[in-house]
């Protein structure tokens, strides 16, 4: 029988492992696949299981929708595309009121050097209507993956 513990990480690696597959088809094409979505929702709940976080569950769904709402209206200004919103809505759910904090300080941080790497004209942008476009699912990826490593998610037993 498998560790509690062991299938804990091991599904935080694969999380990183889709994160980083996630992120990096974004740079390329600037699209994030629903598939890839629906997988990390997949992994959120089997971790919630092997790890205890189950019984959290509700903060952690009630902070996704919630900000899904608040991002809904971002998206219908423009200001993020609908694949962000998704994955954010994921990384939210991922993270509940626990470990937000920590996890948006990595996000802006990395969304700030990744705009100012695409002003600099050493990554690929898009402009659009006088904007700068640049992929946000590198940022959302970074700072699941740093909540991962900071042992924010860490089995409860």
């Amino acid at each position: 029988m498998m560790d509690a513990n062991f299938a804990s990480q091991l599904i935080l690696i694969l999380t990183s492992a889709v994160l980083f597959y996630v992120a990096a088809n974004d740079l390329r094409e600037l699209k994030i696949r629903n598939e890839l979505l629906i997988v990390l929702t997949v992994l959120f709940f089997a971790h919630a299981l092997v790890s205890g976080r189950w019984v959290q569950l509700h903060w952690n769904i009630g902070l996704a929708v919630i900000s899904f709402i608040v991002m809904l209206s971002w998206y219908g200004q423009g200001l993020m595309g609908g694949g962000d919103l998704k994955l954010l809505t994921v990384a939210l759910l991922w993270t509940g009121t626990r470990c937000v904090l920590p996890f948006l300080v990595i996000m802006v941080g990395v969304a700030l050097l990744h705009a100012l790497l695409g002003y600099l004209g050493w990554i690929r942008v898009q402009h659009v209507q006088n904007r700068m476009k640049v992929a946000f699912a590198p940022s959302i990826a970074a700072g699941l993956i740093g909540v991962f490593m900071l042992g924010c998610l860490r089995p409860i037993h």
